[in-house]
């Protein structure tokens, strides 16, 4: 067993010293109280309340609709049902990209209101005035390189990122620019294993990756994928360690018939 699974609560020193100590990070995503609670009590290093809430909450095709006041929602949520795992919360499209004072004023609403340990927002360069606004404030900002959904109609395709040499050596300069700034971690999303594994030897802080191989310092997945609930997403670097959709439909449709058939409830079920 590991020294880090008897910590009590996990901090952002807690993943630096995992990096330090070669211990791999494990992270999910979470977006409400009881599977907080089942990924906590799992084991889990650090819960990602990701934007993806839009997707796999909402149904929405991209991240980009959801909204600040309904990420803070999530966020109340996933943090009541938390006890050791580092809380870390997306900060939506459209709330820190504008200007430096906009997204210090969303970092403070997702940590004040939310409850949130930390706030993850996309991008390298370009948002540097920002993460630096939010990181000044006190408050720990995880970085996120690669495949960034948040833009994805810049891009026009989900596929593999940094696959050119240009786009490899910006990625490569920006994660040690985020490190720079006083970023806490990095998520890489979706990048060829080898310059996963240049930019984590080019830094000090973790890198947790997505599709982004081995070599990183930690992973994460999104829970609903991860257990199986998603039948229609199916990426290459999806395990799925459960095929929930299928044990929940045969559930629902054995209710259905019990039900039918007045099989339930039986006389010990009833008062």
């Amino acid at each position: 067993m590991s020294v880090h699974s008897e910590i009590k609560k996990v901090t952002t020193e807690t993943l630096r010293k995992m990096k330090f100590d070669k211990e791999k990070i494990t992270m999910l995503t979470a977006y409400d109280f009881t599977t907080a609670k089942m990924v906590d009590a799992g084991g889990i290093d650090a819960v990602l309340i990701g934007d993806s809430a839009a997707n796999v909450m909402a149904g929405f095709e991209t991240t980009l609709p959801i909204t600040l006041d309904q990420m803070i929602y999530h966020a109340q949520s996933v943090v009541r049902g938390t006890d050791r795992a580092l809380v870390v919360a997306d900060l939506p499209f459209g709330t820190y990209q504008s200007n430096p004072e906009k997204a210090l004023e969303s970092a403070v609403r997702m940590m004040k209101e939310g409850g949130a340990h930390a706030v993850k927002i996309e991008g390298g360069k370009e948002i540097s005035k920002s993460i630096k606004k939010i990181i000044n404030a006190g408050i720990p900002v995880m970085g996120h390189l690669g495949l960034t959904p948040q833009s994805i109609y810049k891009f026009g395709t989900y596929k593999v990122r940094a696959k050119e040499e240009a786009e490899a050596e910006k990625l490569i300069s920006d994660a040690q620019l985020l490190e720079e700034l006083g970023c806490f971690s990095i998520v890489l999303e979706k990048i060829p294993a080898e310059l996963a594994k240049k930019v984590t030897e080019s830094i000090s802080i973790p890198t947790i990756g997505i599709g982004a191989g081995a070599h990183c310092d930690g992973q994460v997945l999104v829970y609903h994928d991860m257990v199986g609930m998603n039948q229609g997403f199916s990426p290459k670097f999806l395990r799925r360690y459960l095929d929930l959709y299928t044990e929940i439909t045969g559930a629902v449709a054995q209710y259905v018939k019990d039900v039918k058939n007045v099989d339930f409830p039986n006389e010990k079920e009833s008062y």
